[in-house]
């Protein structure tokens, strides 16, 4: 059976193309090189990432081991949790839809061919996988697109083998890439932050490195290396597909983020504000070292700092990243090193959605169980004599 060159994805009767482009985008002729995208922010964590899937099943490869299918998920999971989850900023919410593709040469290692995650903020939604080829529902939420759209995993499906078949005709055919085992990976999405501005990325991996980035407002591709050069001047020749990747995260991406965030709200759009300890242990020369750990908060966004007399002291401070907890809440910890006879000076400020106004918490020394019992007993006694009080009045009043 003959392939076309060129793959449309209307030839699969989508009716949406928010995971790719617009009605009118086109797969290109020949493709070199992609991979996924994320904001500037995130290169160094989706650098790590890469090195995460590509370098565990080519280690794997190497030393004869079989990856299970259930092992890649896993670090799948972890790989893009960390992606999404790490670092501690402005507590301003911003709302991101991103969608993970992950392809590989041969088959034989445990793994499918084709992977697709999706995930909104840090929720994943969807996924599919060339096993199945069926797009599946992750979390409960994102069920009720069926209410408005009996069809909708039906269509949605048909929309990612049509990837599918891109990752395995135009990328895998048409790329010289040596024998062995060999990985594609694009991730690519949109970002809707708290005052209004909208922001969207798509970037290619090879190999658990970068390969080609967009850039939207020239509509060129930035390549990474070499080997990326030819595919760079096919697909900027190739306006209509390069056009149709913009139009997807400046379009359809946008809004389905917030129709998903509507269906999602109650999970996504929740606001848990963080508890807050500060503790102390000793250190040396007589120094001491001050803890403050934030848990249960959700969203993940914190801003949280130790100062000194209202001044921010960023380059003393040693930081835990934001970690997710069971429950999709999220902790995080931060520590100083301070010389005790100024320890009533330092503050922890803690600034969060789920919180009214800005915080600052010290350490407080713990009441010992002898004062303890001994406010008890007070207390104790106050209350006894306040109830007598009332007694005795209520006796004479009648």
């Amino acid at each position: 059976m003959a392939v076309p060159a060129l793959l449309r994805a209307s030839d699969f009767h989508s009716p949406s193309h928010r995971r790719g482009g617009d009605s009118q985008s086109t797969f290109p002729a020949e493709s070199g090189g992609a991979w996924p995208a994320a904001d500037d922010s995130s290169w160094s964590l989706l650098a790590l990432r890469r090195r995460l899937i590509g370098g565990l099943a080519r280690g794997a490869e190497k030393r004869g081991l079989r990856m299970t299918f259930r092992s890649f998920l896993v670090l799948l999971e972890a790989a893009v949790l960390l992606l999404l989850g790490a670092g501690i900023g402005a507590a301003t919410s911003s709302h991101v839809l991103r969608y993970f593709f992950t392809g590989v040469s041969e088959l034989g290692h445990g793994l499918p061919r084709f992977v697709i995650v999706g995930y909104l903020d840090d929720q994943q939604f969807v996924h599919y996988d060339s096993d199945s080829q069926r797009d599946l529902p992750r979390g409960p939420w994102i069920q009720k697109v069926e209410e408005d759209d009996a069809q909708y995993w039906d269509w949605q499906s048909q929309l990612s083998h049509s990837w599918e078949l891109y990752f395995q005709l135009s990328l895998w055919n048409r790329f010289n890439h040596t024998p062995g085992f060999h990985t594609w990976q694009w991730m690519h999405g949109c970002e809707l932050r708290q005052d209004g501005r909208k922001e969207g990325s798509s970037q290619f991996g090879y190999d658990g490195k970068d390969f080609l980035s967009l850039d939207k407002q020239t509509l060129t591709w930035t390549a990474a290396d070499w080997r990326a050069q030819v595919t760079k001047q096919r697909w900027e020749a190739d306006l209509v597909w390069t056009q149709g990747r913009k139009n997807f995260l400046e379009g359809d991406c946008i809004e389905w983020l917030q129709k998903y965030l509507n269906y999602g709200k109650e999970s996504l759009l929740r606001k848990e504000p963080p508890v807050v300890t500060v503790t102390r242990k000793g250190s040396y020369d007589g120094l001491e070292t001050l803890i403050c750990c934030l848990y249960g908060f959700y969203p993940k966004e914190v801003d949280v700092t130790w100062r000194k007399s209202g001044e921010i002291l960023e380059e003393e401070t040693f930081r835990g990243e934001v970690t997710p907890n069971s429950d999709r809440t999220y902790h995080t910890w931060l520590s100083i090193e301070i010389d005790p006879k100024e320890r009533e000076h330092y503050k922890c400020h803690v600034e969060h959605d789920g919180l009214m106004n800005p915080q600052d918490f010290s350490w407080e020394k713990p009441v010992s169980s002898a004062t303890g019992i001994l406010m008890g007993s007070v207390l104790g006694a106050l209350a006894a004599a306040v109830l007598l009080v009332i007694g005795i009045l209520f006796y004479t009043s009648k």
